[in-house]
């Protein structure tokens, strides 16, 4: 019983954290525009099911189509599942409720991978597996980030659980998980993400040498139901939204990126880029590849489990790694496999503690190591991450400045520079439309456009890149000055962004408006002065006086136009 609720207890943990890195960064980024504003207008305009004219405008992946279609199947259950709650509740923040239930599905997948450690290897090895995930920052703030991968990323995880060993069921129903598990991985590859045919053709081919399943029995009719049901799925589905048929996303992307190789255009790494860059960072924790998942080879209780999750997701790396254009994001699905590896290597140190020297301080350090990746996590990965979205925390300063200054009239136009775009803002962001005030916000990119009078003369706002050099101007600030030369603006806010670390030096005082800004919201006032409380004892105690601060920068600038009546008054 009492090992049944520390399970429990740290799977929602693992889902706490996931709402935590919600709360504390809400917005998205570009590469995530896609999805977040697809779900905005399938809520705010329903699914297109019928040929659209004029309601084009509606949609934002007509006007902003990118470089090649991407599925449109993980925003239309998301805001399918969303709409029961507003139903409940219609003045809930819909983009927050969209990434939350993205989140939970997600937490979903890691807890029953969790559980099938739990069945297969025991108590100990889960607990340390959820313990190492928890602790690994980029899995937990990306579990509920509107990317195809994270769409596709639930499914594997939950594939991934059915190829574990279970010592209960009977052959025939290890075979039946089997063919389950291949069959999720397929269609997680078929709608999401193409670059999973890789991880289907290595644990496949894994299965098949290790002997544990027939080619014709198990694996061909895996494949053909994973591919049919995929297929039915994307094609019907993403034929409406695009308004194109038949249409096949994750084909097209694959031509373009692959066969194409358009990929190499956002950036090539090198061969190893994944093996000593991406595994690193997403693992976090140094002592998961340096210590435990060596002694889970080692020791030969542990060996066989440790090869089965690791010669599979390994060589899907290796062999991806031939691609050029590399992100971490396309690996990190055999993060739990490589987790649960170190995770036996963990319970067969912390079970063997008492009987050796090596075991006892290789458990101490992992313990060590863990609360440190999660204080990193958290304290440190988390604010610095949050605040990297001075477009989204820009657009919102205008709605307050314009509702605080009760300025009127019958519409306001505001530009949206191209750093703020992708910097956080998404329609969800965009105030709606009242009978008497309308909002128009514009996106535009067109240079030829962007240089006339015509075009600038309409605005109200512009929101535009900023420096921490008094005389920085950018390109579309430029524009506008040669465009309306007598025009006059007011930067009314500036919105400062990430720019690394500052090393705090023995008395100098420590600022920390980032760290200050992420407590508060975890915990108000009171958070913050204990905060500052435990930060100063440990500059004057343990640290001499030095300490490590998030750097800010100004990223984002707010301007007003001075309309002739506001400069004479």
């Amino acid at each position: 019983m009492r090992n049944g609720f520390l399970f429990l207890g740290l799977v929602i943990l693992l889902a706490l954290l996931i709402v935590l890195h919600i709360r504390v960064a809400p917005y998205t980024k570009v590469e995530e525009s896609f999805h977040i504003q697809a779900v905005h207008d399938i809520l705010a305009h329903g699914f297109p099911l019928t040929k659209l004219g004029t309601e084009r405008v509606n949609y934002d992946h007509f006007e902003f189509p990118g470089a090649v279609p991407r599925t449109a199947v993980g925003a239309a259950v998301l805001a399918k599942v969303s709409q029961l709650v507003i139903a409940v509740d219609e003045q809930i923040d819909r983009q927050i409720l969209a990434r939350t239930i993205l989140g939970l599905y997600n937490t979903f997948g890691l807890a029953t991978f969790a559980y099938g450690l739990r069945r297969s290897f025991g108590q100990t090895v889960a607990t340390w597996y959820l313990l190492f995930q928890s602790s690994q920052f980029h899995l937990i703030y990306y579990a509920s980030r509107p990317l195809s991968n994270m769409f596709a990323f639930g499914l594997t995880t939950l594939s991934l659980r059915y190829m574990l060993p279970d010592k209960v069921d009977s052959s025939n129903k290890v075979q039946g998980a089997y063919r389950l598990s291949l069959c999720l991985l397929t269609i997680a590859g078929v709608i999401f993400r193409s670059e999973l045919a890789v991880l289907v053709a290595t644990q496949t081919l894994f299965l098949l040498v290790s002997g544990r399943i027939s080619l014709f029995k198990t694996a061909i009719p895996a494949g053909l139901v994973g591919l049919t049901t995929g297929l039915l799925i994307t094609v019907s589905v993403d034929s409406l939204f695009w308004q194109r048929a038949p249409l096949w996303p994750e084909l097209e992307a694959f031509i373009f990126n692959v066969v194409h190789g358009q990929s190499s255009a956002w950036g090539t790494e090198p061969w190893y880029f994944y093996f000593c860059n991406a595994l690193p960072r997403l693992l976090l924790n140094p002592l998961t590849y340096l210590l435990a998942i060596p002694v889970a080879l080692r020791q030969p209780a542990t060996r066989h489990s440790a090869l089965s999750l690791l010669i599979p997701s390994l060589s899907f790396m290796a062999l991806y790694s031939f691609q050029p254009h590399k992100e971490w994001r396309f690996i990190v699905y055999i993060i739990p496999s490589l987790t649960a590896a170190a995770a036996l290597g963990a319970a067969y140190l912390w079970t063997h503690r008492s009987r050796s020297f090596f075991a006892r301080q290789g458990s101490r350090l992992l313990i060590l190591s863990t609360m440190a990746s999660f204080l990193l996590s958290n304290l440190v990965l988390l604010p610095a991450s949050a605040a990297n979205y001075p477009g989204a925390k820009a657009l919102n300063a205008l709605h307050h400045y314009h509702y605080v200054k009760h300025i009127s009239g019958e519409d306001t136009h505001v530009y949206l520079g191209n750093l703020v775009c992708q910097t956080g803002v998404t329609r969800f962001l965009q105030h709606p439309n009242t009978e008497n005030h309308q909002w128009v916000y514009d996106k535009t990119e067109d240079e030829i456009t962007k240089s006339k009078a015509l075009f600038w003369d309409k605005f109200e706002y512009v929101l535009v890149e900023a420096s921490a050099e008094p005389e920085y101007v950018d390109k579309d600030e430029m524009r506008l000055r040669v465009a309306l030369p007598g025009s006059q603006w007011e930067t009314i806010e500036v919105i400062e962004g990430f720019a690394g670390f500052s090393i705090i030096r023995p008395g100098e005082p420590a600022v920390g408006s980032a760290e200050r800004w992420v407590v508060s919201l975890i915990g108000g006032k009171s958070a913050v002065e204990l905060f500052e409380y435990v930060r100063e004892t440990a500059r004057k105690f343990l640290l001499k006086g030095w300490w490590v601060e998030l750097k800010m920068k100004p990223r984002v600038k707010v301007l007003k136009r001075l309309r002739r009546s506001t400069i004479d008054s």
